[in-house]
């Protein structure tokens, strides 16, 4: 039984931002948004009510974003007994913002924020969690990024383009998510209305590793599933570059 078996649906927020004006305008990645939260309030028992695009940079204040703003004003004018307000829903947290102080500024809002990747439960201080160690990976892996370039160009290499070193790690990576298909498959056709972080807990239970041997968590089955949605003849062309370096 779903939570909208047991009550009436909630209202909701919807918040979607693109990155760049071309992305706006060309409606790339709005609508995978939209269906994200489509299925997650579909399943969790909420009703948009109203939805708020924004085209901006995933950094700086809100004041650089003006349809969050307009976002949080209509969530305040509407009452809700569990949330006093209406909820913001987003499809992931970094719609909201890549920026850790962001998000704890959002936090004094006091206006509740839902991501449809990590489920209506998440608890407002993991969304603090997830958004300081997203950005603490940010920094190390363009720390390395840079010292690796660095090291690179002492050494007379020329930077820039394809190599096979680049072609062998998305193939290998496409490769380890192509293993994990059938017991996923599996996993979301007994339940397809799962969150990431349901599908990550019930990899765990189940004792599958991720590649990297560790513990299963929402991002790294987002980053999963999306490999598995590369088409397989873009997976094949990859392997074929490869055979050619």
């Amino acid at each position: 039984m779903t939570r909208k078996d047991r009550r009436a649906p909630k209202d909701c927020i919807e918040y979607v931002r693109v990155s760049t004006k071309e992305q706006g305008r060309s409606g790339l990645g709005l609508e995978a948004q939209r269906e994200a939260i489509s299925r997650f309030c579909q399943a969790e028992g909420f009703n948009v009510v109203a939805s708020f695009v924004e085209v901006e940079s995933g950094k700086g204040d809100a004041g650089r974003k003006p349809k969050l703003r307009e976002a949080l004003k209509a969530a305040r004018r509407i009452k809700d007994d569990d949330y006093k307000c209406a909820p913001v829903v987003v499809a992931k947290l970094d719609r909201l913002s890549r920026d850790v102080h962001f998000v704890s500024g959002l936090m004094t809002e006091r206006v509740p924020f839902i991501c449809a990747d990590l489920g209506a439960d998440t608890d407002p201080f993991m969304l603090h969690i997830y958004a300081a160690f997203a950005e603490r990976e940010r920094r190390m892996i363009s720390q390395r990024t840079k010292e690796g370039l660095a090291r690179a160009k002492a050494r007379g290499i020329k930077l820039g383009g394809t190599n096979a070193h680049s072609l062998a790690t998305k193939a290998e990576a496409a490769a380890r998510a192509e293993a994990l298909r059938p017991v996923i498959e599996e996993i979301k056709a007994k339940e397809p209305e799962l969150s990431a972080t349901q599908i990550a807990h019930r990899l765990n239970r189940r004792g599958v590793a991720t590649p990297n041997g560790g513990k299963w968590h929402a991002q790294s089955v987002i980053r999963v599933l999306a490999r598995l949605d590369t088409p397989k003849a873009k997976v094949d062309e990859l392997v074929r570059k490869l055979k050619l370096h």
